[in-house]
């Protein structure tokens, strides 16, 4: 387990919100900033330690051992960020996607667009296998955005799989696990469950999550670990693809209704700045929008110039 000070506690933490709130908009992945912010593989190796060892040193209450073993500080401490992150900006970036969404979603667009080009630089040989996995990426990604909502049940069973779902998502660069929760038109419901205190609702999900990550970590480490260009490759394509959702000027072709009676964008389609502000007469706030897509990219920019490489490499 890896010793840390409290200056670099805080700085964890803070990662862990950065990647709470990112979750939380739909398009954007928690596994994007853990990857740019230097921290992707000791969370992937900190949540596969949770294995049947673990489990062992806790039955016989080894906690000590059971705490190194499972990485508990670091844990404990980015878990901590996500989860305060996701209960107090839930509202705050709600509001934002509905009164300044053109502006946020740019922000994401730079920062996604450097994400894509910093994950890249890992691959240290573009082979024509390798650039095959990286178009299939971009593919997969680029058909989850332009897939249509559907009505699901709101039995816990379906709680349970929409969490394990979104985790498996959440943690792969590029693959947005909020916005899978709006394709299983749970989004906002699972928003408003931790909003309101649901407690049933968030445990059962927060068990799919558990369950999922902990399945499909094992399945990511061993493919980083035995197939590392084609992965990294696949997770780049999945950046790209993404930027489809992020792209921050829609035009809405169809709508819905949601459980509260509000009129929400169904199907949208991406167009340019002057053709958004032709059709709804807003304001496209074009020089703000470029200004914060050159943040978002630049801030990705720095994170990995000042990064040390032993840490960010997969």
């Amino acid at each position: 387990m890896q010793r840390r000070s409290l200056k670099e506690y805080l700085l964890l933490f803070s990662k862990g919100v950065a990647m709470g709130a990112a979750d939380v908009v739909p398009g954007v992945s928690g596994g994007t900033i853990a990857f740019i912010t230097g921290i992707y593989e000791e969370l992937l190796g900190s949540i596969r330690s949770v294995n049947g060892e673990a489990v062992k040193l806790l039955l016989r209450f080894r906690l000590a051992d059971f705490w190194r073993h499972i990485n508990g500080n670091f844990l404990v401490v980015l878990l901590s960020g996500i989860g305060l992150s996701i209960a107090s900006l839930s509202r705050l970036i709600l509001y934002l996607l509905e009164f300044h969404g053109e502006l946020l979603w740019s922000f994401f667009f730079g920062l996604i667009v450097a994400s894509a080009v910093v994950v890249a630089k890992k691959i240290p040989r573009w082979t024509p296998g390798v650039v095959l996995f990286g178009l299939i990426g971009a593919a997969i990604a680029y058909y989850v955005t332009i897939a249509t909502p559907t009505q699901t049940p709101e039995a816990y069973w379906f709680i349970f799989l929409s969490g394990a779902i979104a985790i498996c998502a959440m943690i792969l660069p590029g693959i947005s696990g909020s916005f899978l929760l709006v394709l299983l038109a749970k989004y906002e419901f699972i928003l408003g469950a931790v909003r309101d205190l649901r407690i049933s609702v968030v445990a059962v999900f927060g068990l799919g999550c558990l369950i999922g990550i902990l399945a499909f970590s094992h399945v990511l480490n061993w493919a980083l670990k035995n197939y590392h260009n084609v992965t990294v490759a696949l997770l780049t394509g999945f950046m790209v693809g993404s930027l489809n959702k992020v792209w921050p000027w829609k035009q809405t072709i169809d709508t819905y209704t949601d459980r509260h009676g509000e009129v929400k964008p169904l199907v949208q389609e991406n167009v340019l700045p002057g053709t958004y502000e032709a059709l709804t007469g807003q304001d496209a706030y074009l020089l703000y929008a470029v200004l914060l897509a050159i943040f978002g990219f630049l801030f990705v920019y720095l994170i990995d110039r000042f990064t040390d490489d032993d840490t960010t490499q997969v």
